[in-house]
């Protein structure tokens, strides 16, 4: 099971701050026996899941870059060697045999048991699938330096997807599983345009990988820490049993001192139309594709967010599968220890095969699934043929007014290091009424009915000075109530217009509650902004936003996601000084 959890770095290792439950971990065991042709069993090794038989292989990438990558393969133990079974692939920077993001305390060799969840939950390999994980490059016993979802990581999903379908034992029919970064590296694969890749199930992926270190060229507090820790990830040290081969290859930065030194420079550019960001734009690159896509997202997520996740979408022409909600950095299947499904839907493994088999078997499910399941900010579930579907949409005229660009409640976190799969933005303090430093407000009017806010709100202005705008939207209740719901924030590097996405949403506002529109400094640590000083005079100011209807909701099986009460308490506030609101949130009166 993933848990979420923060790391730091000390001195170059990685140490987490919640230990990982992990079966076998950091217990005395005789030493592994040598791997065989046939493979090694569970009986033989326990690391080994019960059920599969484990070897190992090696290939090149295919970009003709001289990297060789590492994979671990799982096979069905009930199965003849040259029996063909689809294959279920996942490439990964966490797929180390020592550990995922640091050491496990692992005392003999064997395959990662990252999603051991998925394929002990799934009954895998008895279903007759093999799974295969793979190594980026830098990773593990991957060779070659570490390129961050860049145009190597691609080559390496690319020869992964093509090995694994060029098997013997396999039937040529590919599906790729991830969360986090191998969710990153399922969306990479769709983007490739692979014949033998026929189902990618992505969960909490980074839809543009500019907008994990950067917001509209303001950088975010793991702009260093982030790639501190996959250098920290690249460089952990393998077993005293690995094999010569996986040890030579895991010791590759020793050699290469470039590749660490490069990570951490190559993704400083605040740039999002650097040619090393475009390369990286997986939203952009996904037009046309059509590769079966299932995905998750959290709304409120605080690791990957859902920004540009409507691009990606909107782009994607295949068969598109979803589960939105409010929800953390976590996976379909996680429970919490009161045993409650952190994304509150049940089914998660059941539906994941189902999709699995339409897709690789070619087999018809029995049980018709919605193709998205989303949930809003009431905990209340819905089934949509699509995401998003608006019922109509508005721009809402916002105020004039200025701000001085002070970034005076600012509190930066410290530099912590963090991956993908760990990192947590800072949340500010609960229970104070907003400073009037941070800007101003627009309200819209009391809306007379429950309405939807949903897709991705876009902003425009036009700013007075150079400095920084942060734009954020507030659900107001009649008492001054507030929660934050909504924010994004850019750099203006020049006066005159600024347009700009917030994140995608999906918040529904009560009868006689108002929208607050807020713009002025960053006063919030998940961004280090350099404030200039300047009083930036705000005009023309517009807000694009998609409405939907609750009224015409088709209502699906699911539960209020934990996480909604904690970010509920992370982010009310009471705002004093509402006005009766200068703009309408209106609804058309049928679908």
């Amino acid at each position: 099971m993933s848990i979420l959890r923060r790391t730091t770095i000390t001195a170059g290792t990685l140490i987490t701050a919640v230990t990982l439950a992990v079966s076998g971990a950091a217990t005395a065991a005789p030493a592994a026996p040598a791997l065989k042709s046939d493979g090694v069993t569970h009986e033989q090794n326990p690391r080994v899941p019960d059920g599969a038989v484990w070897t190992e292989a090696y290939f090149p990438s295919a970009d003709g870059s001289g990297v060789e990558l590492h994979a671990d393969v799982l096979r069905p133990a009930h199965l003849p060697a040259h029996a063909k079974t689809p294959v279920i692939l996942a490439v990964s920077s966490y797929f180390s045999h020592a550990g995922q993001t640091g050491p496990q305390g692992w005392t003999r060799t064997g395959p990662s048991d990252r999603f051991a969840d998925f394929t002990s939950g799934t009954d895998l390999f008895q279903r007759g699938y093999t799974y295969v994980m793979v190594d980026l490059r830098g990773f593990g016993g991957s060779t070659g330096c570490l390129d961050w979802v860049g145009p190597g990581e691609q080559a390496d999903v690319k020869a992964a997807i093509q090995w694994t379908a060029s098997r013997p034992w396999s039937t040529g029919k590919v599906g790729m599983y991830g969360k986090s970064y191998d969710a990153v590296t399922g969306l990479v694969g769709n983007n490739l345009r692979l014949r033998a890749l026929k189902a990618v199930v992505a969960q909490e992926p980074v839809w543009d990988m500019y907008n994990y270190l950067f917001s509209n060229g303001v950088p975010r507090p793991n702009v260093t820490g982030t790639p501190n820790a996959y250098n920290s990830i690249a460089t952990m040290a393998p077993l005293p049993d690995d094999s010569a081969r996986y040890q030579a290859n895991a010791a590759y930065e020793q050699s290469h001192p470039e590749c660490l030194a490069d990570n951490l420079t190559n993704n400083n550019n605040p740039d999002p139309d650097s040619a090393y960001w475009r390369a990286r734009d997986l939203a952009a690159q996904a037009k046309g594709t059509d590769t079966p896509l299932f995905v998750t997202q959290g709304f409120i997520e605080n690791n990957t967010k859902p920004e540009d996740m409507q691009q990606y979408l909107d782009n994607h022409r295949g068969v598109e599968r979803g589960w939105l909600g409010q929800w953390e950095h976590v996976r379909g299947n996680e429970t919490n220890e009161d045993g409650q499904l952190l994304q509150g839907r049940a089914g998660f493994f059941d539906e994941v095969m189902r999709f699995y088999d339409r897709y690789l078997k070619n087999k018809e499910p029995g049980v018709r699934d919605p193709a998205f399941a989303i949930e809003d900010n009431t905990g209340e579930w819905r089934a949509q043929p699509a995401w998003p579907v608006s019922t109509s949409s508005t721009t809402a005229v916002l105020s004039d007014g200025q701000y001085v660009d002070d970034g005076i409640a600012s509190t930066l976190a410290a530099d912590g290091q963090w991956d993908m799969e760990n990192y947590t933005d800072p949340v500010p303090p609960a229970g104070r009424r907003l400073a009037p430093a941070l800007g101003y407000f627009s309200w819209s009017k009391p809306v007379t009915s429950r309405v939807r806010i949903t897709a991705t709100p876009r902003v425009t202005l036009r700013a007075g000075a150079p400095g920084n705008v942060m734009v954020r939207l507030w659900d107001v209740a009649e008492d001054g109530t507030a929660v934050m719901f909504d924010e994004n924030v850019a750099l203006i590097e020049r006066a005159g217009r600024v347009a700009f996405d917030l994140k995608s949403t999906d918040w529904t506002l009560e009868t006689g509650h108002q929208l607050g529109v807020q713009i002025g400094t960053i006063g919030s640590g998940s961004w280090r902004d350099t404030p200039s000083g300047n009083t930036i005079t705000v005009s023309r100011a517009r807000l694009d936003l998609a409405l939907q209807d609750p009224r015409f909701d088709r209502p699906t099986q699911g539960d209020r996601s934990p996480f909604l009460d904690t970010y509920l308490r992370q982010y009310t506030r009471t705002l004093t000084g509402v006005g009766e609101g200068t703009f309408r949130l209106a609804l058309r009166s049928r679908q």
